[in-house]
């Protein structure tokens, strides 16, 4: 087999080359070939042009044996050398052909001004195409010089070209590792102003300046109502004047049509384009040499434009500056669209602290000395039977009811395992009290006795030892009690849809059309809640970890919203599904469910108290009724029958009201937890009662007394004592069924108040 031969003209030459190119980067082995050629060719100057095909850009590193400070890159197609590379034959050129600035560099060099040059294409060793081009300035002119010159670099790239792009090839991936980090630098940068807008354009244009080192950038936002481009802020312009805004039409201009193309426009004399402005020009004084435009886009569209001018160190933008500056302008695009919704946040939350502050004025601050004097209480919060669920909470005094929900979050020990600080659990305990009205019901001596009885599930059931709640879930579901009706108005959601009020319009727009029509009193409720954590010294989650925080304010809303009647009845079956067929306490479907369940469990609570406790209650509940109803009414609007004073029947709603729903709650709780049956007993009694004074009612209606006033007649108290009395007789039995249900448990110290059905 006959070997393929190589013809090396002077291969000791060669090969010395080689030895002299070995681990040097691509710059030396472009000067060290420079050199070579110059010597071997007798030509002045002799540069590489070699080709990135990828980018169709040809890239100057070296003139001769000069290292250019800044590389020289250029598009391959209509430069002076394109015809060699088309054409794939050495082709001798006038000088004047080539670059300005490439000219500039050459002159640097040569003491004599060159007149010629000769290219000469080197085809890729494995690919279709032309790797680089080796150009000759002044080469020695004999009479077949240039099939010489030709001959002799070919030969020499036969060996060479390898090693030449593979350092090339290791400077372009430097390059762009370089290019990598200076972007990552100028996010964080970016990042750090997201504050203030302007600071964030006036950085994002000293960047972009310093990256592609223009001597000035303006940037352009647009403005889509008013089809317009804004430039509120100008960098690198020295006027007489400041100028505030600059606006440009979308359909004007250079920076109009990139916004509308979305495309990059590199412009290398400006004045000579048909679509530069010069309205900018003419206001601000600044004379336009050369212009790289290109978008700002979001995820979605385009949001900006930013236009650069006037390169400083060389005659134009390069492709290595559309490069950068596209890379560029993805960070823009991010940090401009993060500042805006950053400072819409900033704006809310501005605003949400004058509502607050509102709120607190219209609430009175609580004063550090009322914080003091709760914590400071010297009474002993000990009475009797507190913990247990036949006591009544309206039995406590309304001065001490802030002391003993300090008692319930400590008894719990609520206090210590969330290193909740004490001033501040207490100056929130007496916001929340200042943030109920005086309402007929729906007041704070409600709350108090609707927390008490979420003290008293999760104390006596062992709701956490038991696994049905999380510490955290136990906290929230305490805190939920407790503000659950905050500034409720004594009208429910219907009244205030009908009337438009002020929460029917706040709450409108969230949600969906159901949770609005259904939840948006309770989501006011929830709002106020919210108002006082975030009031300073109020914020008794603030120990928590951010997931647990987070976690929190999803149970409070949870919590809150499912104190709405309609929403427990969408929920019932469902709950007496998991009832009935066993709850699992990992399902968090089941979980959910239940918790719902203990909220209205514990907002009814006031009917597993003794008959005298629950009798209060009504009065209060239709108390409020009635006075929506005469609102209504004095409207021009006819009441539902529970509300109208005139048609009311009270004993009848009463027991509807047990039969229908509070009987079959309680019923479901007794099922899952047995030691709650006694507050069924209790509520059963209630009802029996409820109907004696059925009876009762009609004897006082033909005498012409309204319900209320029945309702309210001392009288009505004697007769109902006689009655059951006679019902139940002496057997201990019976006896029994009296001191369960019916006993007065000091019922004549109730100082306030219950809830709407």
């Amino acid at each position: 087999m006959n070997s393929l031969r190589l013809e090396v003209s002077d291969p000791g030459s060669i090969l010395l080359l080689l030895q002299d190119l070995a681990d040097l980067p691509c710059t030396l082995v472009q000067q060290k070939l420079n050199k070579h050629f110059q010597n071997v060719t007798g030509a002045k100057v002799a540069f590489l042009a070699p080709i990135l095909f990828e980018t169709e850009e040809m890239v100057i590193h070296v003139v001769g044996e000069k290292i250019l400070d800044r590389e020289l890159r250029f598009p391959v197609i209509n430069h002076a050398l394109h015809r060699a590379v088309k054409q794939r034959k050495s082709m001798a050129q006038n000088i004047t052909e080539l670059d300005q600035e490439l000219l500039q560099h050459l002159r640097s060099v040569v003491d004599v001004a060159p007149n010629l040059f000769l290219s000469i294409p080197i085809q890729h060793p494995i690919k279709d195409h032309i790797a680089l081009v080796v150009c000759l300035v002044d080469y020695d002119n004999k009479e077949d010089a240039d099939h010489n010159c030709t001959k002799m670099v070919q030969e020499c790239f036969r060996y060479c070209l390898g090693l030449l792009l593979s350092t090339l090839r290791c400077q372009e991936e430097a390059r762009l590792k370089i290019q990598c980090q200076n972007l990552l630098a100028v996010s964080r940068k970016l990042f750090m102003r997201l504050g203030d807008l302007s600071d964030l354009l006036r950085e994002i244009m000293a960047e972009a300046r310093k990256l592609t080192n223009a001597e000035r950038c303006s940037l352009f936002l647009l403005d889509t109502e008013q089809q317009d481009l804004v430039a509120k802020v100008f960098d690198g312009v020295v006027t007489g004047e400041t100028v505030k805004e600059m606006r440009i039409s979308l359909n004007q201009g250079i920076a109009g049509h990139v916004a509308t193309s979305g495309k990059l426009l590199n412009i290398r004399n400006a004045y000579s384009h048909p679509l530069f402005y010069r309205g900018i020009d003419d206001v601000t004084g600044f004379k336009t040499r050369n212009i790289l435009c290109f978008p700002i886009r979001d995820e979605e569209r385009i949001i900006g434009v930013a236009q650069l001018c006037n390169k400083m160190d060389g005659l134009y933008f390069d492709v290595f500056d559309e490069e950068v500056a596209t890379a560029f302008s993805i960070y823009c695009g991010i940090s401009i669209m993060h500042s805006i919704v950053y400072k819409k946040i900033q704006d809310a939350q501005a605003r949400n602290k004058l509502s607050n502050e509102l709120m607190m004025y219209h609430m009175q601050q609580v004063e550090d000395e009322a914080v003091q004097a709760l914590l400071n209480c010297r009474d002993d919060h000990n009475i009797k039977d507190f913990d247990q669920f036949h006591f009544s909470p309206r039995n406590i005094p309304y001065r001490h009811m802030p002391c003993y929900v300090l008692k319930m979050f400590r008894d719990l020990g609520f206090i210590d395992h969330w290193k909740i600080k004490r001033t501040t659990l207490a100056r929130f305990i007496l916001y929340v009290k200042k943030g109920y009205r005086d309402a007929p019901y729906h007041n704070w001596v409600h709350a108090f006795s609707v927390a008490h009885f979420a003290y008293l599930m999760i104390k006596n059931l062992e709701l956490i030892g038991d696994l049905y709640m999380s510490h955290l879930q136990a906290l929230v579901f305490l805190v939920s009690c407790l503000c659950h009706d905050i500034d409720h108005r004594g009208t429910n959601n219907s009244f205030q849809t009908k009337c438009g009020t002020v929460l029917a319009s706040l709450y409108s727009s969230e949600g969906s059309v159901m949770e609005v029509r259904y939840y948006f009193e309770n989501r006011h409720h929830l709002a106020q809640s919210m108002c006082i954590l975030n009031t300073e010294g109020c914020n008794i989650f603030e120990s928590l970890t951010s997931e647990e925080y987070s976690e929190a304010l999803d149970l409070l809303r949870n919590n809150i919203l499912a104190t709405d009647l309609a929403s427990h009845f969408r929920n019932v079956d469902k709950q007496q599904i998991i009832i009935s067929k066993g709850y699992e306490k990992n399902n968090l479907d089941h979980r959910k469910q239940l918790h719902a369940m203990f909220m209205t469990c514990c907002d009814l609570s006031d009917q597993t108290k003794t008959w005298k406790v629950s009798k209060k209650t009504a009065e209060q509940i239709y108390d409020e009724f009635f006075s929506q109803g005469d609102l209504e009414k004095s409207m021009g609007t006819a009441p539902i029958e529970m509300m109208d004073r005139e048609r009311a029947s009270i004993p009848d709603l009463q027991v509807q009201f047990i039969t229908n729903l509070v009987l079959p709650l309680f019923t479901n709780l007794a099922t899952l937890f047995p030691l709650t049956q006694q507050l069924v007993n209790v509520i059963k009694d209630n009802r029996e009662v409820w109907k004696i004074v059925k009876s009762l009612f009609q004897k006082y209606s033909q005498k012409g007394t309204t319900g209320m006033d029945i309702l309210l007649d001392p009288r009505l108290d004697e007769e109902i004592d006689k009655t059951f009395n006679s019902l139940v007789g002496n057997s201990e039995e019976n006896s029994s069924q009296e001191s369960c249900a019916y006993p007065s448990d000091n019922a004549d110290n109730v100082e306030t108040t219950p809830k709407s059905n």
